[in-house]
């Protein structure tokens, strides 16, 4: 996806592709913690720095689904970093997650990174939702059903 982005553009040029996500416990869910790392390690080989974080499970598991913990946080963090060593000119976030703005603000105060988002387009009955700050205006890059073709993932990562 973010090659299908900097594509749009003749001045642009990929550096760093970052994908945080949960990742299954392995003592309380053995084939999803695989697929995770399978998955994980297919992205890796393609360039993708992979940042897990392991899914938190409520009393009640299996009843109530596992949630993931310090995703949002950790991107955040990492944001800030890499704004903060002038290692990036622009970032954009495919997140329509809220609890990123006070990060996203951080930035935009005390760097000159440009901070962009991505989200889908109308995809199946959704609406259109983006990251938004409010009094800023936070360039988007709308991405349409045949940009989800172009990039979906069809593997089955269970499947070892």
């Amino acid at each position: 996806m973010a090659q299908l982005i900097v594509d749009r553009y003749d001045d642009r040029e990929l550096h760093d592709v970052r994908v945080y996500m949960g990742r299954p416990d392995r003592t309380r869910d053995a084939r999803g913690h695989s697929a995770n790392v399978r998955q994980s390690v297919a992205w890796s080989r393609s360039g993708v720095q992979v940042r897990p974080r392991m899914l938190r499970y409520p009393a009640d598991w299996p009843q109530s689904p596992p949630h993931e913990k310090g995703v949002d946080v950790a991107l955040a963090t990492d944001l800030v970093s890499l704004a903060l060593r002038g290692t990036c000119d622009i970032v954009v976030m495919a997140s329509n997650d809220s609890d990123l703005l006070p990060a996203i603000e951080e930035v935009q105060i005390r760097t000159d990174v440009r901070i962009e988002v991505a989200a889908w387009q109308g995809l199946g009955r959704r609406r259109r939702q983006r990251l938004s700050v409010p009094g800023s205006n936070v360039w988007c890059h709308w991405l349409r059903r045949a940009d989800y073709e172009r990039v979906r993932d069809d593997t089955d990562y269970r499947v070892g």
